[in-house]
């Protein structure tokens, strides 16, 4: 049985059924209002689900009105995928902890992903240091680590946050994992991507490490090749994908987004800008972008310039979804949708993940931080767009305890 679980996730992880070429599935879209919040003190902000047994699981956290200031780690449940929400809670695990000498310690940009070996949750993010007005510090080495809280479905329980233990190397003096998609191997071990440096001033690379996991500890086991350009703050917030029998990782980078594939997960081949199939640039920068894979097709989630949208901060609005051409790598322009209108806000921090072999979710939070965000409409909405596909994803297996 366990044998077959570990295959099972293998399949659902990696992408590597030995299926035969299919038309890729077409899909459509309802989007489900979870929350509205715009009181001028806070807005939720980076929602992010996951599917667990019996239902679903999402984090998210309060933006306090200051840049990158954010609460504690704030959680929803629903049962099934259309239960009643229930929620947002603050488990006293995720929240705040106050230091000595007036700094705050948070946890920010976090993704939570069910780990099937151990029928447990990761929650990945990334630790900060906060001054009593909000920024984040770089006042002692390592302020800037990867970090992590697991949860027990069985128990209800959360952990604390502990730190990802990473070699005694300068280059891992910044080290995050932030707002990126990882994944778990047949085995069990986890593909974490993590963009690094010296401190938090230098030009990012990126790199993905092998972790393993054995229901309370996560530990770093060995890295791949480090990803780097010589352009703006360089290569960060990376999320990987398997598919096809290949990996593949989106790179945010200032001027325009880049991306990488790999045989094994590890070590990855020079980053390429993002392109629709045309040949012209794909016009996402300056903010994540996240995959969503079916058995019979890649698929992107991103915004862009070109889109009526020069009133949006970073043209961070709308939500765009099309697929990827796993040969070529490149976007196909005529499958381009629009998964997540724009409103007068920004939603380039959002969330990609499969919760039914029918069904995958894009989750995301509107940023009221334009003049007129309300004017055009906006409410500070948390949503969930409801991709359902027109095939089944044999790629999804059901998480069981």
């Amino acid at each position: 049985m366990l044998r077959r679980l570990l295959l099972l996730t293998f399949l659902l992880n990696t992408g590597t059924w030995d299926l035969p070429a299919a038309e890729a599935p077409t899909f459509t879209v309802t989007l489900e209002t979870v929350l509205k919040h715009d009181d001028g003190t806070f807005l939720w902000f980076h929602p992010r689900a996951t599917v667990l047994p019996g239902g679903v699981l999402m984090t998210l956290q309060q933006h306090l009105k200051v840049s990158d200031y954010y609460s504690g780690l704030h959680v929803l449940r629903r049962d099934g995928i259309t239960g009643e929400w229930r929620g947002p809670e603050l488990p006293p695990e995720l929240d705040w902890q106050p230091q000595p000498d007036g700094v705050t310690l948070s946890v920010a940009d976090v993704t939570p992903g069910f780990h099937p070996p151990t029928g447990k949750v990761i929650a990945l993010g990334c630790r900060v240091r906060y001054a009593g007005d909000g920024r984040q510090l770089d006042d002692v080495k390592r302020a800037h680590q990867t970090v992590y809280a697991v949860f027990d479905p069985r128990s209800g329980h959360w952990t604390r946050w502990q730190t990802l233990e990473l070699p005694d190397d300068e280059q891992f003096d910044f080290a995050r994992n932030a707002c990126s998609q990882w994944l778990v191997q047949s085995e069990g071990t986890l593909r974490v991507p993590l963009y690094i440096a010296r401190n938090a001033s230098e030009r990012f690379a990126t790199t993905v490490a092998e972790c393993r996991f054995d229901g309370q500890t996560l530990t770093y086991l060995r890295q791949g090749n480090v990803l780097r350009i010589e352009e703006a703050r360089g290569l960060y917030e990376p999320s990987l994908v398997a598919f096809g029998g290949r990996y593949h990782l989106t790179l945010r980078n200032d001027v325009r987004g880049y991306h990488s594939t790999s045989t094994d997960g590890l070590h990855f081949g020079p980053p390429r800008p993002w392109t629709f199939d045309d040949g012209t640039e794909l016009g996402s920068y300056n903010t994540q972008q996240h995959w969503l894979a079916h058995s019979d097709g890649l698929f992107l989630v991103y915004t862009r310039r070109g889109a009526g949208n020069d009133h949006i901060v970073r043209h961070r609005a709308p939500l765009f979804m099309a697929q990827v051409d796993p040969e070529t790598m490149q976007v196909r322009r005529a499958t381009e949708r629009v998964v997540v209108p724009e409103r007068g806000a920004e939603l380039g921090n959002f969330g990609a993940a499969p919760v039914s072999a029918d069904e995958s979710w894009v989750t995301v939070s509107e940023g009221m931080f334009m003049k007129d965000s309300r004017a055009r409409g906006a409410e500070g909405a948390t949503f969930v767009a409801r991709i359902r596909w027109s095939k089944p994803n044999r790629l999804f297996v059901p998480p069981s305890p």
